[in-house]
């Protein structure tokens, strides 16, 4: 069984794009496993002079799931037209340890607006290919009007979303395949 670490940009337990994460656990595959990454909130401000401090546990972990999964999948909001400070600095952590290297990578974003969060969708897309990251263009989506879309229990209430959610699953599958 293949895994794909799941990565949601928000703290928020109920943000869109968190839930929209849980929902995709769902619709995975049979023979993919998604996991949710859950300590990117305990992720220390990235500091280079801290690289090998025993103390790292989080960073540590954050590195070990990342290697460990055969695909990432991040879905992030846009704040102020950018990927939220706490995603940024999670990818911080991992720009020089490679654990990115041509690992099948999906980007979403999700946002109420109308263009779905397509800045910081573009700005996550670029970041994770300056660290080698292997996204196919078919593996990024942005989701305009997402509370019209998902409802509080995390169930997607739009058919043409979980279509197009699959669709991106499906070519992170064969990616990793």
């Amino acid at each position: 069984m293949k895994t794909i670490l799941a990565i949601s940009g928000s703290l928020r337990s109920q943000s869109s794009n968190t839930r929209l994460v849980q929902a995709i656990v769902s619709l995975a595959p049979p023979d993919i496993k998604v996991e949710i990454y859950q300590g990117i909130a305990h992720l220390p401000h990235f500091n280079p002079e801290l690289e090998g401090d025993v103390d790292l546990v989080a960073v540590e972990e954050w590195r070990t799931q990342l290697q460990a999964a055969d695909g990432a999948l991040f879905c992030t909001p846009e704040y102020a037209h950018g990927v939220p400070g706490t995603l940024k600095n999670a990818l911080d952590w991992i720009v020089s340890s490679g654990e990115f290297m041509h690992k099948p990578t999906a980007v979403i974003s999700a946002s109420s607006s109308p263009d779905g969060g397509e800045k910081a969708n573009a700005s996550l897309v670029q970041t994770l290919r300056v660290m080698m990251a292997d996204i196919q263009e078919e593996a990024i989506l942005c989701i305009p009007a997402i509370s019209a879309k998902i409802n509080a229990e995390g169930e997607l209430t739009d058919t043409q979303t979980e279509i197009a959610l699959q669709s991106v699953l499906q070519v992170l599958t064969q990616a990793i395949a």
